[in-house]
């Protein structure tokens, strides 16, 4: 299980770029991301090397922003890799709430980051089905 930051950013123009500035000025390194908006906000959620640290600076810089558990996991970075993944968690009725991807040198595979309500059946599931889940250190050190 991974800690991942949601950061709500009212929807204007460089609020973005602050938030970020103030985790990169601070030594807090995004490992991966994603963002979604609306007309009026938007969450960036991010996975970073330095959790407590990262929601420190953002709330110091008047930030909205929560750490919520996630799991990280190593799919086939192939065709279907994703479609065998998500086959898990459709066939125990586990619902995907949203889910983001990235790939990196240090390994081979792509890493599928994944929140859902029922966390914990399904980290049983994948370690039943032989899927690697990845640990917040070792994702902070990739």
């Amino acid at each position: 299980m991974v800690r991942q930051i949601s950061i709500f950013l009212e929807n204007k123009f460089g609020r973005l770029a602050e938030a970020t500035e103030a985790l990169g000025e601070s030594g807090v390194n995004i490992r991966a991301l994603s963002v979604a908006d609306t007309s009026d906000f938007g969450i960036l959620r991010c996975i970073v090397n330095d959790t407590d640290k990262a929601l420190k600076v953002l709330k110091e810089k008047g930030f909205t922003a929560s750490a919520t558990s996630v799991i990280a996991a190593e799919v086939p970075d192939s065709p279907g890799g994703l479609a065998t993944l998500l086959k898990l968690p459709k066939e125990n009725n586990i619902n995907v709430e949203y889910l983001y991807a990235f790939v990196t040198k240090a390994i081979t595979n792509a890493i599928v980051v994944l929140r859902v309500e029922e966390i914990d059946k399904l980290l049983g599931l994948f370690e039943k089905g032989g899927v690697r889940v990845l640990s917040e250190k070792e994702l902070s050190s990739i």
